[in-house]
């Protein structure tokens, strides 16, 4: 298995008490209470808890996009995935990923990312998603078009990477009468492109096209709703006439370890239900703006949803796999009973989550990459070798 750590840059510092009037930290959370001089510290803190990853022997580190909202301070996670390139030396770099459809100019996403894929030499992951509704609101698009716009854009770029150039596109949303790529990526024929998803079937059905075959990652879910999703990927690629591999396969989860199970649940209660009852927490209708996504696909998201309504204890949130935490030895046998049932290939554990400290993230750091990253890195080999 491959595990990557994957951060959300979260406001740690935003004063939760003076905002709690707000429904939500998205779009209309007021940006007098950002500080630039503690996000300053938050930013360096937390580029060295990726760079961290390395020498302890994570596979990859990971970054994402998000606008106007104190749960993600990313909105350009090119500028992050930058500076890592430039601290590491042998970790994948996964950009999880660019929203396509906000772009005005996915030739640009294109240039970016293949600029990061060359300094790195090659470490690039390539994640493209559609942006959550959120996004929507904060750009004022109209979501009833992302698919479109998504899926245009993507060929633009893939174009871009692979067909020689300079050559004209023409598209409904994009045209370009020259498309020369300086630079090239340094993968050939282009970098690996991962999808994630809250389980969209509109998504899953486009991602395990056999013309495509991408990683596929479930976000941020309980359990029962990641094996829905991963299954129905599984079935997609079947219905195609092939059968999915578990490198195909992911799973992003708030991890958390410490020396005993009660110590990791003391620690983490606070930070997690932060996370998941404030700085996760938004209206329906800015989750899932009208025409964001298809009648089918919307009745699944809000029945896998449907929590978020409501605040969720860590213990509960523990019961249902939305989180992973406790002593080593607990969160070793609880992703390998995961991985049993599932079969992903792709870990992403979330290792700061909330207002979670510097102190205790990088402990519990320490403590998986040393008792449990081993034997998770080495699951996909013991059971190839029991075959």
């Amino acid at each position: 298995m491959k595990v990557i750590l994957f951060h959300l840059m979260s406001y740690a510092d935003l004063d939760f008490e003076a905002t709690k009037e707000y429904e939500t930290v998205w779009l209309n959370l007021p940006n007098r209470f950002f500080d630039p001089v503690k996000c300053n510290a938050l930013y360096n803190r937390y580029l060295d808890e990726l760079e961290s990853a390395e020498p302890l022997g994570f596979d990859g580190v990971a970054v994402n996009e998000h606008h106007q909202t104190a749960y993600g301070l990313m909105p350009s996670p090119i500028v992050m995935a930058s500076a890592l390139a430039r601290r590491t030396k042998r970790v994948k770099i996964a950009i999880l990923g660019s929203a396509l459809p906000l772009r005005e100019h996915p030739l640009t996403v294109a240039e970016e990312h293949a600029m990061i894929d060359v300094l790195s030499g090659g470490r690039l992951i390539s994640g493209f998603v559609r942006g959550i509704g959120a996004e929507y609101h904060t750009f004022g698009l109209n979501p009833t078009i992302s698919h479109d716009r998504f899926h245009e854009a993507h060929d633009l770029i893939v174009q871009a990477w692979t067909k020689p150039g300079p050559f004209a596109f023409t598209g409904h949303h994009y045209n370009h009468e020259y498309v020369n790529l300086w630079p090239r990526p340094f993968q050939q024929p282009h970098p690996p492109i991962w999808v994630p998803s809250q389980g969209s079937k509109e998504t899953i059905d486009w991602a395990a096209h056999p013309d495509r075959r991408y990683t596929y990652l479930q976000t941020f879910s309980p359990a029962k709703v990641v094996g829905k999703y991963l299954k129905s990927y599984r079935d997609t690629a079947e219905s195609f006439g092939y059968e999915a591999q578990d490198s195909q396969l992911g799973w992003a989860v708030p991890v958390y370890v410490a020396d005993t199970d009660e110590r990791a649940r003391e620690e983490a209660k606070k930070p997690f239900e932060l996370l998941r009852n404030r700085l996760l927490k938004m209206p329906f209708e800015m989750l899932l703006p009208p025409g964001y996504s298809s009648r089918a696909s919307l009745k699944g998201i809000m029945a896998a949803k449907a929590s978020l309504t409501q605040d969720l204890t860590l213990e509960t949130a523990i019961e249902m796999g939305m989180v992973i935490c406790g002593s080593p030895q607990t969160v070793k046998d609880t992703i390998t009973e995961y991985w049993n049932d599932l079969r992903f290939d792709n870990l992403l554990t979330m290792m700061h989550f909330g207002n979670l400290s510097q102190e205790l993230t990088k402990n519990s750091m320490a403590l998986f990459a040393k008792k449990v990253l081993p034997h998770i890195q080495a699951l996909e080999s013991e059971a190839l070798a029991k075959v």
